[in-house]
């Protein structure tokens, strides 16, 4: 599908640059960077934009630009640490495009992408749905249900995935696969569905907290193998290495990584997990006392 350029640009006027700053002692600054630049979605015409969590987590500053080239000061209002998203209220009123309903997609349906890339520049892509399976990812992170698409994002991470009506579906969040264009889309009623206590609390209240331990997880055939450590994360304090093939949690065998975050995803922050690890061809037994992902990611620093 190649959508009219009326609707392309009634999608791309809902559209925003987002350019993030963040402290040099925020724990998010070693694997995102200082500075971040993403797409926004404007959502409510009072000025809330949908944007991936991880382009504003730990800011301190965020820039705001529209299709006109017109820059506001943003300001973070809601993390939405388990789906992936994150509110930046503009204090301004701009147009904002219409809901959609992800759950009425079909695979092959026709959707496409508008997504910011520098300043007032907008860019497009057409593409189709491929599923809407579970996804999860190295970060502790999995969605019961993603929009997988046929395309690339064509800008920066945030774009809003539209259907041939120009309604919103979803947050473009990821590029997949080295080979091949594709990406991911966060669907839009993980927003929609719980604004209300989002913008009341600045976080999903109705979610139970979970466990989390600050480890990323390489996903290989018949084993997940960690790859790295969130530096003061409770994985780092319990001795977890790079390269540690994860075995077990809680003497329950682990079938791969969606296993993992399952059990591990079964405790509350504070509990004590063991997870079993082979280590340099050893078997080793490690408790885990866990964290609170929200806590950890709202510090301004971590100790030097």
């Amino acid at each position: 599908m190649e959508a009219p350029l009326e609707l392309l640009h009634s999608v791309a006027r809902c559209t925003v640059a987002v350019d993030v700053n963040v402290p040099a002692g925020h724990p998010t600054v070693a694997v995102l960077g200082l500075k971040r630049s993403g797409s926004g979605t404007v959502v409510d015409e009072a000025g809330l934009v949908l944007v991936p969590n991880y382009v504003v987590v730990g800011a301190d500053s965020v820039q705001v630009t529209d299709l006109e080239g017109s820059s506001v000061e943003g300001r973070v209002i809601a993390h939405d640490y388990g789906s992936g998203l994150a509110v930046v209220d503009i204090d301004k009123v701009v147009p904002a495009i219409t809901p959609g309903d992800s759950n009425t997609v079909d695979p092959g349906n026709d959707v496409f992408i508008v997504a910011a890339t520098e300043g007032m520049e907008r860019r497009t892509a057409s593409g189709v749905v491929t599923s809407a399976e579970p996804f999860d990812a190295y970060w502790e992170y999995r969605l019961e249900r993603a929009l997988s698409l046929s395309v690339a994002s064509p800008g920066q991470g945030g774009g809003a995935l539209a259907n041939s009506r120009g309604e919103l579906l979803g947050i473009v969040s990821l590029n997949l696969g080295i080979v091949g264009r594709q990406s991911l889309a966060i669907p839009a009623e993980n927003f929609y569905d719980h604004s209300e206590e989002l913008l009341a609390s600045g976080r999903r209240v109705s979610r139970p907290a979970r466990a989390w331990i600050g480890m990323f997880c390489y996903s290989l055939p018949g084993q997940t193998v960690l790859a790295g450590i969130m530096p003061e994360s409770p994985g780092e304090r319990a001795g977890l290495h790079a390269g540690d093939v994860m075995l077990a949690l809680d003497d329950t065998e682990l079938e791969d990584r969606a296993d993992l975050y399952h059990l591990l995803w079964m405790h509350k922050p504070g509990d004590t997990v063991c997870l079993r690890v082979q280590r340099e061809g050893k078997i080793l037994d490690l408790p885990v006392v866990t964290g609170d992902a929200e806590d950890y990611f709202s510090s301004d620093e971590i100790s030097a």
